[in-house]
């Protein structure tokens, strides 16, 4: 809410003029405007940006009228995209949000109090900065950066203008993983030294890439936004950016392996790695469009002698560790399995010992996710911008664990291992600092502020 807005609903309380007033005017109006005076002061307004896989998840709290919250905008710049989330809108609640396609016009309204940021990877930090500019609070969605450096400005940025970013890793409002990781930092397993995150999937074919006109109704400037202008190709804007290049994505390193990572980092209380090592390579459909790795092990070895391995495999299914995702950590005394519904606490021995299952917390593998996790996320938002709670991922932490996805790229990319400040988080090696940051579209870059 806008300090004007909060400002005039206090002085529109005081006094039995202004009471009288209010009390007058409710019976020259429609139920719907009573509805919106009532609990106006704890009303948050939202917009959504980005309308494809993602958005559909925070719809369930926004939904519902016991948290007040206003979706004031739906914002694409695909049309279909902003015409099917319209429709869906309007058949599920009462709500009639604005369809916009520039979110900048949206950052303009004084009246909106957060945004959902669910584009492309290369928009989240600068569509971030812009909005925490405007006053905004963010639900931003990982990855939080498209690179090393934009995780620097987003904390920059949050400090100075003191607006809540919580990033999109849910699994830190599991109540399963914050009940074993307390407990695991109080010692259930003994001293902590590794973790084994894993991701496995079945994705197939990429199309190749074919230079064509972009398809009708998309604003394929808008959605190149900050990233270097090119011809459109075929089948770009539809998810597959992902895999085209570095331009707009981060990889599967930056697409799933941020949550896994998080919950190791999380476990065992480290922060910047000393040393990363990586191999990887694109070892199936050797002839389609996918432009990245397609298999990764990343090992990440930080002081105390504590070390994080990365095992992702996008195209081959077959489930290694029993689960399609998950995070292993072992310790002297025994070890956990934490995934999304929960966790299962093993001895030395490896007897289970404990476990927390609640199945179907979040959608595992599922293409765009969400599920009980999101929804648990997006009430936290809520709760910290009204004052009542902390973010469970604020931006300070999200972006720590957010390196560690861009280590391993640049390790991917170059084709070497590297040391690491673990103070400063810069890394030893020239050709590895050349991809610390990003080429941007002029007018586009991130000011330092």
């Amino acid at each position: 809410m806008s300090s004007n807005r909060r400002d005039f609903i206090k002085k529109a309380a005081l006094g039995a003029a202004g009471t009288t007033l209010i009390s007058n005017s409710i019976n020259a109006m429609s139920a719907k405007s009573y509805n919106k005076i009532i609990g106006s002061n704890d009303r948050i307004n939202v917009a959504i940006q980005g309308l494809g896989r993602r958005y559909g998840s925070y719809m369930r709290p926004i939904y519902d009228k016991s948290n007040n919250i206003e979706l004031s905008y739906l914002c694409d710049v695909m049309k279909s995209q902003r015409d099917k989330a319209a429709k869906e809108v309007d058949k599920n609640s009462n709500h009639k949000p604005k369809l916009e396609n520039d979110i900048r016009n949206i950052l303009n309204d004084k009246h909106v109090d957060a945004i959902f940021m669910a584009t492309p990877d290369h928009w989240h930090a600068p569509g971030a900065c812009m909005a925490v500019t405007a006053g905004k609070h963010v639900y931003l969605e990982k990855p939080c950066s498209h690179n090393l450096a934009e995780g620097d400005l987003l904390i920059a940025y949050q400090k100075k203008y003191g607006k809540h970013i919580q990033m999109g890793n849910q699994q830190r409002s599991s109540q399963q993983s914050q009940e074993i990781i307390k407990e695991i930092h109080n010692g259930v397993i003994g001293d902590v030294y590794n973790a084994i995150a894993f991701y496995t999937s079945k994705r197939g074919r990429v199309p190749n890439q074919v230079q064509t006109a972009p398809p009708e109704g998309l604003d394929w400037e808008l959605f190149q936004g900050p990233a270097p202008r090119r011809a459109y190709t075929d089948n770009t804007w539809n998810y597959n950016w992902h895999w085209y290049g570095w331009d707009y994505g981060t990889a599967e390193m930056g697409n799933n392996a941020t949550h896994e990572l998080d919950i190791a980092r999380w476990a065992l209380g480290v922060k910047i790695p000393e040393h990363v090592e990586v191999k990887s390579g694109k070892f199936h459909y050797k002839d389609d469009g996918w432009e990245m790795y397609d298999t990764m092990e990343a090992t990440f070895t930080f002081s105390g002698n504590r070390t994080i391995q990365w095992d992702g495999r996008s195209r081959n299914g077959y489930d290694k560790y029993g689960a399609g995702r998950g995070t292993i950590i072992f310790g002297s005394n025994g070890s956990v399995f934490i995934d999304r519904d929960g966790y299962k606490l093993y001895d030395i021995k490896g007897k289970l010992v404990k476990d927390n299952i609640v199945p179907g917390l979040e959608n595992g593998n599922t293409l765009g996710g969400g599920g009980g996790l999101t929804v648990a996320h997006t009430l936290n938002f809520f709760d910290a911008i009204r004052g009542k709670s902390e973010l469970t991922s604020p931006i300070e932490q999200g972006a720590i664990s957010q390196m560690l996805t861009h280590y391993a790229n640049i390790a991917s990319r170059i084709d070497e291992s590297f040391e690491v400040d673990e103070v400063s988080g810069r890394i030893f090696n020239r050709e590895a600092m050349k991809l610390w940051s990003r080429t941007y579209e002029p007018g586009w870059e991130i000011k330092p502020v």
